[in-house]
């Protein structure tokens, strides 16, 4: 018998390579388990009728804009209409005290809504003086009919845009644009403007507050009597 077989050291054992394959394939399957619950987990299912909800808000359209929101601007305008031969004395007194109560602050100047009944004075550019009776005598008030109707008074005497609803100051000046646009089809259209002299008028509107003693009045309803 061969001493050299006797001596030989032991086999070392294999590697137990099936139960490393099969804690690899266990390994698989759990991450595969969590990606999946990941998926599923993150996917919210929307009711019909959300989706553009979820989407944020739409697009700013300048051509629609002024026809869909006129009429809420319009109405919130009215509703917060001060009698001029109120509003009048009541800035001259204390402007702080009147711009608190019935103001809205934008851009640093104050917006007013207001209402009056006058007569109508001669014009120039579109702009009419209006003779109110019971108005303090060194407040003057005008009436801008267009074409170029300037300002943004109706965006901004409702308080209910700013700039953080839109994209950019393009967008936010297009806004007043094309409220002031449609105020101009509603209103002033079925004016003509230059008849106006002479008659008396009702209107509501707003005007901002940068010389309380001068009022430039963009109206929301015109009524000639």
């Amino acid at each position: 018998m061969s001493t050299a077989a006797a001596d030989a050291p032991p086999a070392a054992p294999r590697p137990a390579r099936r139960h490393v394959k099969h804690v690899g394939r266990w390994i698989g399957a759990a991450l595969t388990v969590i990606a999946l619950l990941v998926v599923v987990l993150g996917t919210k299912v929307v009711p019909d009728g959300q989706e553009q909800e979820l989407a944020g808000p739409a697009e700013f359209d300048k051509s629609t804009f002024g026809a869909e929101e006129f009429p809420a601007v319009q109405e919130q305008i009215t509703e917060r209409a001060v009698p001029a031969t109120e509003l009048a004395p009541a800035l001259l007194e204390d402007p702080e005290a009147t711009a608190e109560e019935h103001g809205i602050e934008a851009a640093g100047n104050t917006v007013y809504s207001t209402t009056f009944t006058g007569t109508v004075g001669e014009g120039q550019a579109g702009i009419y003086d209006v003779a109110i009776e019971g108005m303090p005598e060194d407040v003057t008030v005008r009436l801008q009919t267009g074409p170029a109707i300037n300002g943004t008074e109706l965006r901004d005497a409702t308080g209910s845009y700013d700039f953080g609803q839109f994209t950019n100051q393009i967008e936010f000046q297009d806004a007043g644009a094309a409220l002031n646009d449609e105020m101009k089809k509603q209103v002033l259209d079925p004016v003509d403007p230059s008849t106006l002299s002479g008659k008396t008028i009702t209107v509501t509107g707003a005007f901002t507050a940068i010389n309380p003693e001068g009022w430039l009045v963009t109206p929301v309803s015109l009524e000639v009597q």
